[in-house]
């Protein structure tokens, strides 16, 4: 071969490595299933491993000795050392490589319930799942927790790989019976796609290539299934969208809007909707860090110039007019709950969709579903790694697609207003009716005007504090003086609105989080009528009286800490609930087995141990009318 000739091989074999297609799959199934060694094997026999890789595993494999002096693969990608010493995946982790045919990127998932979210994490951006069955032990509860997951983030391709064949003589009869229990689960989830392999990892058999070991299995190996499966990506039909990421204004002559291609594809020219304010304009340029494009399509990353000025923010979505996306602030959703704490329903949220990011509640747990089994439960809270169908309302409307149309613009994860952790990842499933029935209605008098017919300014005094120590007694001083003085108020007591309103709630966390986020609102109402609101309620936690706070106006809010310690409330106890509490016959108590999360940074600070309530109640009036 001359020169020339090495020359044009060389570009055409770069050139077939640049172009070749990219598939995410994870590996998941039950503990000790062999997904680590299945990718460890893997590896070596497409010989991606360098040297010193190979010789730091022959280390590795003879100090942990789990082979009985053979290579042990699982290392390769066991990278904890807690994963090493107890022979599990815990973390998720993920590994490129590449072979003549396509490019990879695997996610290895742990096995064990209590990382599920590990698992969903990897799932959450794959296209295919490996599920690994142990042969001699079948489906398992992971087996059918995992591929519910897998479900629910949407893969519909699943390669079942039946491993430690080798420990079952190879037996297609031990094979075909876990097969067929498999398909039918999978039927069971809306899962079309299975391709069943049977295979040992540590022994090599049907990982690479075929095993003689098998002649009764006609199929691929795991390699060329990975290599020729063909996968359907769900935006394909839908039209333009691309979530605005970034608003670049290097200087004054150019305004452009940064984000990758979501769905469909764009050309110059083009008319775009920009949601959810519903704004229309034309694409003048489409710009990238190579030159500008003719046309942009799915997966890459541009920025758009438009023909007019518009006011285009950060998580708005940028569409095609012929067919934009759906807007709604209620919707229908399959949620993952992956926080320490229980999600109770009414306790805000945030909700991050694409770029865009709002403040979001679970107005309603339709039903939670045992994925061991499928089976519909009721449910008023979601604990850790549990999976519900649910409503959600946001704080104002998103552009979206069902999760099954755009993975993009129908996945979400909610994270905690106060540690900032991600607590729980989800799916849309479609926009509720409510959202598009029910629209504000114009009211000619408003706020300014009743207040002003009263001649005051509305204000919401919120009172917080332990049982007994005396909130309501300040709260009533408060109200006296001011009706004394000529202002219109009313006053919301915690027992007496539990007489009425909220006669249909318990005490325990989901119930008091719905008492207080109906008291919230009604005081909103009230201060919208003009009128000085008090409201005297324990509300323990400090989420939901950050919700009440968030629904009125900036200083029409005061949170009022009445601090009394919970020895003196307990020896007032003047209806006898704290010796109920401490003798069992209360449960949910706030300060005995409930907690009461102290106001970090309270309007008004009172400490009932060093004054009178006259003077604090005076102390009140005094700044609420300063």
């Amino acid at each position: 071969m001359n020169r020339i000739d090495a020359g044009a091989a060389i570009d055409a074999y770069l050139q077939q490595h640049e172009t070749k297609s990219l598939l995410r799959f994870i590996t998941c199934g039950s503990v000790d299933d062999g997904k680590s060694t299945l990718l460890g094997r893997l590896l070596y026999d497409t010989k991606l491993l360098f040297d010193d890789q190979l010789a730091a595993l022959e280390g590795d494999s003879r100090r942990h000795g789990t082979q009985n002096g053979e290579l042990d693969f699982a290392l390769l990608v066991d990278g904890l050392s807690a994963e090493r010493e107890q022979g599990i995946t815990i973390d998720v982790a993920y590994r490129f490589f590449s072979t003549d045919r396509r490019k990879f990127i695997v996610a290895d998932c742990p096995g064990h319930e209590q990382y599920t979210r590990n698992m969903a994490t990897g799932a959450s951006t794959a296209e295919l799942a490996v599920v690994l069955v142990d042969a001699r032990k079948g489906l398992l509860t992971q087996t059918r927790r995992h591929t519910w997951i897998c479900a629910l983030l949407g893969i519909r391709h699943v390669l079942l790989a039946v491993n430690k064949m080798d420990l079952v003589e190879y037996a297609e009869e031990v094979f075909r019976p876990i097969e067929s229990a498999y398909r039918e689960l999978a039927g069971q989830m809306g899962i079309g796609q299975v391709t069943a392999i049977p295979l040992s990892a540590l022994r090599g058999e049907n990982i690479s290539c075929r095993s003689s070991r098998m002649d009764w299995y006609e199929g691929p190996s795991l390699l060329e299934h990975l290599e020729t499966v063909q996968i359907v990506r769900p935006s394909s039909d839908l039209g333009f969208r691309m979530p605005v990421q970034w608003v670049c204004r290097p200087d004054q002559g150019f305004r452009g809007y940064a984000g990758q291609v979501a769905a469909g594809a764009l050309s110059r020219g083009d008319e775009v909707v920009v949601l959810p304010a519903g704004v229309r304009s034309r694409v003048a340029r489409i710009v990238t860090a190579d030159g500008d494009l003719d046309c942009a399509r799915v997966g890459d990353a541009v920025t758009l110039t438009l023909d007019d000025e518009r006011d285009i923010s950060r998580g708005d979505i940028i569409a095609a007019t012929a067919q934009p996306p759906q807007v709604a602030d209620q919707f229908a959703a399959n949620l993952l709950w992956m926080g320490e704490s229980p999600l109770l329903p009414g306790r805000p949220y945030w909700l991050k969709i694409g770029t865009r990011t709002v403040t979001a509640q679970v107005t309603e747990i339709k039903h939670k579903v045992d994925v061991n089994t499928q089976e519909k439960q009721a449910a008023k809270r979601l604990l850790l790694n549990e999976v519900a169908y649910c409503n959600i309302s946001l704080d104002q409307p998103i552009a979206f697609e069902p999760y099954e149309h755009c993975h993009e613009l129908g996945g979400f994860i909610l994270i905690d207003r106060q540690s900032f952790a991600t607590i729980g990842a989800g799916t849309l499933a479609f926009a509720l009716r409510r959202a598009d029935n029910i629209h504000w209605q114009h009211l000619d008098v408003d706020r300014a005007a009743r207040a002003a017919i009263k001649g005051q300014t509305p204000a919401c005094l919120w009172f917080t504090g332990l049982s007994g120590s005396g909130k309501s007694t300040i709260a009533n001083l408060v109200e006296k003086r001011l009706h004394a003085m000529g202002y219109h108020t009313y006053m919301l007591d915690g027992d007496n609105v539990r007489h009425g309103l909220n006669r249909d709630l318990g005490f325990t966390d989901e119930d008091r989080v719905e008492n207080i986020r109906r008291v919230a609102e009604v005081a909103r109402l009230m201060t919208d009528a003009g009128l000085i609101v008090l409201v005297s309620f324990i509300s323990p936690f400090r989420s939901e009286r950050r919700m009440a706070r968030a629904l009125f106006d900036a200083g029409e809010f005061r949170e009022v800490f009445v601090d009394t310690p919970l020895e003196i409330c307990e020896r007032r106890d003047a209806k006898g609930l704290y010796a109920k509490a401490r003798a069992g016959d209360i449960k949910n108590f706030t300060g005995i087995d409930s907690p009461y999360e102290p106001p970090e940074a309270p309007e008004l600070h009172l400490q009932t141990t060093t004054a009178s309530a006259d003077a604090m109640a005076q102390r009140v009036v005094e700044s609420l009318l300063d």
